[in-house]
C-alpha cells in the first residue's frame, strides 16, 4: 500500500493483553485462495503479516521469556483468523475492502510471487488496472464488526 493509506491501529491504553482478542476494537483477517499451492499459501500469509505488523500501531505484543529465560517475540495480541475463498470472492472482498474508510489493506498479488526484484513488482503492478490485479491473499484490518461483516460467509482455511 502506499503512503497515503489511512493509518489504522490501536491506541496504547487499548492494548488489553489479558484479555480475549475478541474484546479488541479491531478484527485481523487474512483471506487466502485455498486452490494456490502450499508454498505460495504460506509465503503470501507470511509476507501480509510482516506487512500489517508493522503498519498497524499496537498489534504486535511485547516479547516473552519461556522458563529457560528465552526470549520469543512478540506476537500479535489482537489475534488474526486466517480464511480461504475462490479467486472471484477474493477479489470482491479486497475490492470492498479497499473502498471502505477505517479498513487497512495489505495484498499478495501474483505477480509479487512470480518477480524476483522489487522494483520489477512495482512496475509491473504500476501497470496492473485494479480489476485485472489476480491476488492470492489479502490481509484486512477495521472494526470488528465492519469486518465481521464482510467476511461472514467465508470458512476458515482447512
Amino acid at each position: 500500500m502506499d503512503s497515503a493509506v489511512d493509518v489504522v491501529g490501536f491506541a496504547p491504553d487499548e492494548v488489553t493483553l489479558g484479555e480475549s482478542t475478541r474484546s479488541a476494537r479491531l478484527k485481523w483477517v487474512i483471506v487466502v485462495d485455498p486452490a494456490i499451492p502450499a508454498g505460495r499459501m504460506a509465503n503470501a500469509v507470511a509476507c501480509i503479516a510482516a506487512g500489517m505488523g508493522e503498519a498497524v500501531a499496537n498489534l504486535i505484543g511485547p516479547a516473552a521469556l519461556d522458563a529457560a529465560g528465552q526470549p520469543h517475540p512478540g506476537l500479535p495480541w489482537a489475534g488474526c483468523t486466517i480464511l480461504a475463498a475462490d479467486p472471484v470472492t477474493l477479489a470482491e472482498i479486497r475490492a470492498r475492502a479497499v473502498a471502505a474508510d477505517g479498513f487497512y489493506v495489505a495484498d499478495m498479488p501474483e505477480i509479487a510471487q512470480t518477480v524476483r526484484v522489487y522494483d520489477d513488482y512495482v512496475a509491473q503492478l504500476a501497470e496492473t488496472k485494479p480489476e485485472d490485479l489476480a491476488v492470492y491473499a489479502v490481509g484486512i484490518i477495521g472494526p470488528r464488526n465492519r469486518v465481521a461483516k464482510l467476511v461472514k460467509r467465508l470458512e476458515l482455511l482447512p
